[in-house]
């Protein structure tokens, strides 16, 4: 064993990796439900850390893996982080979750005060509740030192598995009646204009009296398919191709309209034929679809955008995003500058601009390290955070004249998880000695003082959102997994409430919060340092 200890120590990034390994092999572990996840990396790095201390690889290294993290969460959810402060149901989530973290918070430094745990245990515990590594960096900034990792890691379990429980039970309770999507897309029809009121108006009239979410893509008059412009005139009898949300409200449209036409527009493809193309040119990619050139003009239509899984209306005001499909009308003839408009390249789906990266955390990092006064407290510098609050506001804008802010989802996840992985294992290494002997003193009392601060966290906003404001079990299951942070809750609320709300909900909260967090540690810390 000496042996191992020795190799371990004298290749620090040989023990990282390993324990990266382990970590996540740990974490695939599955019991009724629950795993550890990316979480075990810690864990393992605990252990690392305990039986090789001098294996830890060096500060910066989890550094720059949390900055990567913060980064790419606040690009990817900067539009809907935005949307949840200036809408009311917005910000009412937002202020149910600022409730919650804010009496966790509170909990966790009386706990210190009235026990005579040290503050930077407490504050440890109540980064792990929250399962907020950024905190935690924040905290170990901040002290100087490794103790909240203590704390972290001994409460971090219930900051995973407590909120699964909490919304595992609020659902046996509540019996919520929850309704998956019927469909993980757009459907087609085509319809004949039979209405006597139809002859004359225009496309643009037309499209108004539509139930929301249903388009016209193209029109079918004289024996022609074209697509659509909102001037165009309509005649009785003429069939538009109809793009909708579901078949039934298709049906109704088609009562509304005239008649079902099947095979009228698809079925002749002189005029008008599909193609589907990768979004993977930066030109495009982070511009609106209104504004775009499209080859042959109004003769060219964008019919659907499919993002990820998700089918997406192609509304003039929809932001193109890199690996995004879109589906197109035009002429056989313009299919190949179609192509060289968007790139259509698969490989280009995973490319980033580094440029782009490099500026946006280099903004972040000086945004960091200016310190704001605070009255009564001093001057504190938000550190990490400034990566974050930068990235939000990129990920608002997506675009800056040729400057596009947008990673592909596929690189943003990889580059996220990668982030968080290299700080959990570096802090983990580190802190393990410190673990060992403070959870041998007093392991038990901190498990239960974790539990107490998770529950501060988590019951508020349940009892907010269910008797406060009466508000569905999805809304609150999204508000929830926001507040408390960790992906593995957000999925569990996906399980449980298969609908859009809960991952609507994590977006518009979880950076805010996250944001919160560190200044709570930052302020805590500086008020009772001074």
């Amino acid at each position: 064993m000496e042996f191992v200890k020795a190799l371990l120590e004298h290749q620090p990034m040989m023990a990282m990796f390993l324990t990266i390994a382990i970590g996540y092999l740990v974490g695939e572990i599955n019991v009724k439900g629950f795993s550890l996840g990316v979480g075990a990396v810690l864990f393992v790095a605990l252990a690392m850390g305990w039986f090789a201390p001098k294996s830890a690889p060096s500060p910066m290294v989890g550094t720059l893996g949390l900055a990567l993290f913060l980064y790419t969460v606040g690009v990817q959810y900067g539009k809907q982080f935005f949307l949840g402060l200036t809408s009311a149901a917005g910000r009412r989530a937002n202020l149910m979750a600022l409730i919650g973290v804010l009496l966790a918070g509170a909990v966790s430094v009386f706990i210190a005060r009235s026990t005579g745990m040290k503050l930077s245990y407490a504050l440890g515990l109540f980064a792990g509740s929250g399962t907020s590594t950024p905190t935690l960096q924040a905290a170990i900034a901040f002290v100087g030192n490794d103790d909240p990792a203590v704390g972290y890691s001994v409460s971090y379990p219930f900051g995973v598995a407590g909120p699964i429980l909490f919304l595992y039970f609020a659902f046996l309770l509540l019996k919520p009646k929850i309704e998956a999507a019927t469909t993980a897309g757009l459907e087609l029809m085509e319809i004949a204009l039979r209405a006597p009121d139809m002859a004359g108006k225009t496309l643009a009239d037309v499209t108004s009296e539509l139930p929301s979410g249903v388009q016209i893509v193209a029109l079918r008059t004289a024996h022609h398919n074209q697509p659509v412009s909102p001037s165009m005139v309509v005649a009785e009898n003429d069939v538009v191709l109809v793009v909708g949300p579901s078949k039934e409200v298709l049906q109704t449209v088609s009562k509304q309209l005239g008649e079902a036409a099947p095979g009228r527009v698809v079925r002749d493809r002189g005029d008008l034929d599909y193609v589907r193309v990768f979004a993977s040119r930066p030109s495009v990619v982070g511009r609106m679809i209104g504004d775009l050139a499209l080859p042959g003009g109004i003769a060219t239509a964008i019919v659907h955008v499919r993002r990820g899984d998700t089918e997406l209306t192609p509304r003039p005001d929809l932001v193109l995003e890199f690996g995004d499909r879109v589906g197109l009308l035009a002429n056989r003839s313009e299919f190949g500058p179609v192509r060289k408009l968007f790139g259509d390249s698969i490989k280009g789906t995973a490319e980033f601009s580094y440029i782009s990266i490099g500026l946006g955390m280099t903004l972040g990092f000086l945004l960091g390290a200016i310190q704001f006064p605070i009255p009564g407290i001093g001057k504190i510098a938000i550190g990490l955070s400034g990566v974050l609050i930068v990235a939000l506001i990129l990920g608002q804008q997506r675009r800056t004249g040729g400057m596009n802010w947008t990673i592909p989802l596929s690189a943003n996840l990889v580059m996220r998880n990668l982030g968080l992985t290299l700080f959990l294992a570096q802090v983990g290494m580190s802190s393990g000695p410190k673990f060992a002997a403070t959870v041998t003193d007093t392991g038990l009392q901190m498990l239960g003082l974790g539990a107490i601060v998770l529950v501060a966290l988590v019951l508020p906003i349940l009892l907010m959102g269910f008797l406060v404001y009466k508000l569905p079990y999805d809304e609150v299951a999204g508000i929830v997994s926001g507040a408390c942070g960790n992906p593995a809750i957000l999925a569990y609320a996906n399980k449980l409430a298969p609908t859009d709300r809960p991952d609507i909900g994590y977006a518009m909260i979880f950076p805010g919060m996250t944001i919160v967090k560190i200044l709570f540690v930052d302020i805590i810390l500086a008020l009772f340092s001074g």
